[in-house]
This record gives structure tokens, sequence and C-alpha cells, in this order.
């Protein structure tokens, strides 16, 4: 997966309006109480990757980013099995950040063709991802349940185009993973090579809103509608932007 040095102008998804209506209400609703009652809407509470999404969600997750400790005390408040792993690498290439995670049937996380390395930033965006939009997204739009997750890999030590120079690709860490299809419980199989051209089907409509509720999760999101080299996955990646993502 390569990507192009230069994005195109596209706004970032920035939590602004979702800070100044947290601010609002909580001046309506009593302040202090109120978002202690409701920890989803409260910046300064730790995120429920389980729990019900709030205004401040977004921002939560993004503080996970670059935090491992906080990142892993998340996994474990949610039941969320993992491997640590030691670090290794060297330079650019060096992953302090490696854990893989466990596989939950119920929760539709088995990764094929094998449970990834990836950091934890990633792996707890994926969980969320898939309780909050690819779950809610299947069972609406197709009427099932997502199975399995289909992925390309985690980790490549290169820039961003595979040359000598230029910035490092978010996969030199293992901070990023593509996703190429999903397995529903039914059987069925939908990837976007073959599916997202179909934006009239069912099949379209599905990978278009995953694609868009994964812009709530990860810091970079870059499907076919990017360029040709993204014509088979996503790239999902937790690099650093703030509270914003890039999305396209």
């Amino acid at each position: 997966m390569t990507i192009r040095k230069r994005l195109p102008a596209r706004p970032f998804r920035i939590d602004r309006a979702v800070i100044a209506l947290l601010v609002l209400l909580a001046l309506l609703a009593g302040g202090h109480g109120w978002l202690k009652a409701h920890p989803e809407h409260d910046p300064r509470a730790p995120v429920d990757l389980n729990g019900p999404e709030g205004w401040a969600t977004s921002m939560k997750l993004a503080g996970l980013r670059g935090d491992p400790v906080q990142c892993r005390q998340a996994l474990d408040r949610a039941g969320i099995g993992f491997t640590a792993l030691d670090p290794t690498g060297e330079g650019a290439c060096r992953r302090d950040d490696r854990m893989r995670i466990a596989s939950d049937a119920e929760r539709g996380m088995i990764l094929t063709p094998t449970m990834p390395e990836a950091s934890c930033s990633v792996n707890a965006a994926l969980h969320w991802w898939m309780r909050h939009r690819v779950q809610p997204a299947a069972e609406d739009i197709l009427g099932n349940r997502v199975a399995s997750l289909q992925h390309l890999g985690t980790f490549n030590c290169r820039r961003i185009n595979g040359g000598t120079q230029g910035r490092w690709s978010e996969h030199a860490t293992g901070n990023a993973i593509d996703i190429a299809g999903f397995t529903l419980e039914d059987g069925r199989r939908l990837t976007l090579s073959a599916d997202w051209q179909n934006a009239g089907n069912p099949e379209g409509a599905f990978l278009r809103a995953v694609r868009d509720g994964a812009c709530d999760a990860f810091g970079t999101v870059l499907s076919p509608d990017y360029n040709a080299l993204h014509a088979d996955h996503f790239h999902l990646d937790q690099a650093e932007r703030g509270f914003g993502s890039f999305c396209r």
C-alpha cells in the first residue's frame, strides 16, 4: 500500500463543534454532576470501548494515539484480551508499542489470515469500530452480522511512497492496518475489490457506511475513493493528528 506524499484538499474531521455543545450542555444541565452521570460525554473520563457513544468519544479515542499505557488500560476495562509483545526493530521501524489481540467470535473480532501485530491504538479503534459502526451497519443494511475481517497486514518497514526519501508510512511501526473484506455470519463475503463499485447495492452501501464510520475512530482512513492504489482495501491508521482525522 502506497500513499502519495501530498494529500488532496479535504477538510479534517474536527471536534470543535462537539466541544462547544458539550460546554453548553454542561452549563445548562448542571455541569459537573451531569457529566459524572454521563461519562461518555466527559472528555476527562476514561474511554469505555464497550459503553455508549458520547460527544467526547472521538476525542478520547484520539487520546489513545501515542499513549500505550492509557490504551492498554482501556482494553482491560473493556475485557478485551491481548498479548503484549516485546519491542522490536530499529530506527524509524522500531515498534515499541506492539501487541496481538485475542480472537473474539462474539464481537466479530476474528481477523484472517492471522491475528495481526499492531499498535494498541489500532487495536482499540478496531474494537470500537466493530461494535459501534460495523456491526450496526451490517445488521441494518445487510440483515446479518460480521463474523470476521480479512486484512492485508499491519507492519511494513517502508516510506509512504516506497522510495528512499519522504515520510515513513504508519505501517513502518505497525500503527496501521489494511482491511480488504468482511465475512458475514451467513457465509457471505464482501470485498472492496468486488463490491465497492456497486454503490447502489446493499454491499456497496455497507462498505461506504463502515468507511465513514471508521473516520470517527482512526487518524487516517483511505478507501478506493482516494486513489487506485486503495482499490482493494481500506487503509486505517492512528497517525497523531490531534483530535481530527483525514478521511477519503
